[in-house]
């Protein structure tokens, strides 16, 4: 297929002004190239000098602080922890153990466990005959005056909690006072 002389002239009249777009193209993204490393120098320019120092102190002069006041407060509770866990906890649970140790010896040793058992021993023997003289001599009780004072509270008390029972479950009929309806002093003819 063969294109008329008209079609090519206006063909190569076409791709003519496409190189030339094409070449204005190409010089703007140079020069746009070029401003944006201009740009690139200026912006890292004033972070360094500008932007860094203001962080900088504001690191140093917030955060920094911040952190060390709640380094200090770790490392003082942690600290307190510490000395009350050495203090206190330790010794209790070593004076603990120590004791349940002394006790295992002592119920270990056969010289302590015959003496507890002759002490039992002796103990029932003389509670036995101590009964048994008490039983021989009439001991009577007697009654001293706490007993009275005991068995008057006992009735005071039980006066108080009848007088509350009375005071409560009364009718209350007589304790409502209803407001008087005004009446017209003229008489009524």
């Amino acid at each position: 297929m063969e294109l008329s002389r008209k079609r090519r002239r206006e063909i190569k009249k076409l791709r003519r002004e496409a190189e030339g777009v094409w070449d204005e193209q190409r010089e703007v993204l140079e020069h746009a190239a070029s401003i944006l490393r201009d740009a690139s120098r200026q912006a890292a320019s004033v972070a360094r000098d500008d932007v860094a120092p203001r962080v900088r102190s504001t690191y140093e002069k917030r955060v920094v602080p911040t952190v060390e006041a709640g380094v200090d407060s770790v490392k003082h509770a942690a600290s307190a922890t510490r000395d009350r866990f050495v203090d206190d906890v330790i010794p209790a649970v070593t004076g603990a153990i120590g004791s349940a140790i002394a006790v295992l010896d002592v119920a270990r040793d056969k010289r302590i466990r015959d003496a507890l058992k002759s002490v039992s021993s002796t103990g029932r023997e003389l509670a036995t005959k101590a009964g048994q003289r008490v039983g021989l001599i009439e001991v009577k009780p007697q009654r001293g005056p706490g007993t009275y004072i005991l068995i008057g509270l006992g009735v005071v008390a039980t006066a108080a909690i009848a007088y509350a029972a009375w005071q409560t479950l009364r009718a209350d009929d007589d304790l409502w006072v209803e407001e008087d309806e005004t009446v017209d002093p003229t008489p009524a003819a």
